[in-house]
């Protein structure tokens, strides 16, 4: 009785762990979406990319198709939205995080951007992977 005991408590001490770790995961990825926010509304760009992978890897595909590498996702960005009436205001809402696998995540949701040149909406799914410690987006389908 005394085994069955600890091996309940340890499986539940485990269960709870990894729920907390997923909790963690997903609070960080929030943050880091949140802090995206505030540097886009700031029409800070350059800030706003450092949530996504700094690398050649990094892969963006909207309606102008795929990009590869975070350079020239920043340039599409700084093309695409030269002045704070472009930028606006982001309100990001998200309708789904779930893990894919181990430091490995996906989100879906919606953006909102409401500018004095027209407001824009759409739809997205972002692949979260942690590298070096740190929450960074390697893929992004937005449109």
């Amino acid at each position: 009785m005394k085994n069955l005991f600890l091996i309940c408590f340890f499986l539940g001490f485990t269960i709870c762990t990894a729920q907390t770790t997923e909790d963690k995961d997903k609070e960080a990825i929030l943050s880091v979406m949140s802090f995206q926010e505030k540097a886009w509304n700031k029409h800070d760009l350059e800030s706003y990319m450092q949530g996504y992978w700094k690398s050649d890897s990094l892969k963006f595909y909207g309606g102008n198709g795929l990009t590869l590498g975070w350079k020239k996702t920043l340039a599409n960005y700084k093309r695409a939205y030269p002045s704070k009436a472009e930028t606006g205001t982001l309100k990001f809402v998200i309708n789904d995080i779930s893990k894919i696998e181990d430091n490995s995540y996906w989100v879906m949701g919606e953006y909102h951007l409401t500018r004095d040149v027209g407001n824009a909406n759409g739809v997205f799914m972002i692949v979260f992977k942690k590298i070096q410690g740190e929450w960074k987006i390697v893929a992004d389908m937005s449109c």
